[in-house]
């Protein structure tokens, strides 16, 4: 459950009465898209509905009743996120606005490069390119769209190559255990050489690249790479 002091204040106001929930902001979206994925204890800071949350005035059985036609608060909470609008004080607003921006930046800087230097951009430099950009971070809208429209606004500014880049490997039979749990996620084919080794192509995102190579060198100082 999140905490009062954490929770943000999700408000509707129907027939002239103001309906409150105090709700987790980093669950937000998640409830809102799927209801069902979201445990409503670790949603909800309370699981009461309010006219006034901050003052502690609670609407009657009744009104609940006449105005959401049901007493279940994961419909309740629904039908407010869903007609009314999120309060943030403007620490909230702050605090959240950062920490997606730095979670698109993340991105940015994990899966894209400079194709002049084949290198990923420092983080700095896309900090500075988006405030230059006057990109506005959305506090509740998911990364992935953000970063999509993040990267059209960069393009003019930086250089950006998101293209997959395939890089095969070799290593110690030894090691197999670590290093195909590493890769895993990007294996385009594999096999075993006659001497023991394993052999594998992967494809993944140019920001990734030297990140997983100097962890292949760390699982195995042998490892044999070749950007292909």
């Amino acid at each position: 459950m999140v905490s009062l002091d954490e929770a943000i204040l999700a408000r509707w106001e129907y027939g002239g009465k103001r309906y409150e929930i105090l709700c987790d902001p980093d669950l937000v979206n998640q409830f809102k898209s799927d209801p069902s994925s979201v445990n409503i204890d670790d949603f909800l800071a309370t699981d009461e509905v309010w006219h006034d949350a901050r003052g502690g005035d609670r609407p009657t059985e009744e009104a609940i009743m006449n105005t959401f036609e049901t007493n279940d608060i994961t419909e309740i909470s629904m039908k407010i996120l869903e007609k009314g609008n999120i309060q943030l004080t403007t620490n909230q607003r702050k605090g959240l606005v950062e920490e997606k921006r730095q979670q698109i930046i993340h991105e940015i800087h994990s899966n894209a490069i400079d194709p002049k230097a084949k290198t990923p951009h420092p983080r700095t430099r896309i900090e500075l390119a988006l405030e230059e950009s006057r990109f506005s971070v959305d506090p509740f809208k998911r990364v992935d769209v953000q970063v999509k429209d993040a990267i059209e606004m960069l393009k003019p500014l930086i250089p950006l190559s998101f293209e997959p880049i395939r890089v095969a490997f070799r290593i110690p039979g030894s090691s197999y255990g670590a290093a195909s749990k590493l890769l895993r996620a990007y294996l385009d084919k594999d096999e075993w050489l006659s001497n023991g080794d394993w052999a594998c192509i992967i494809e993944c995102p140019p920001g990734k690249v030297q990140t997983l190579i100097g962890k292949m060198k760390g699982i195995n100082s042998s490892t044999e790479v070749k950007e292909l």
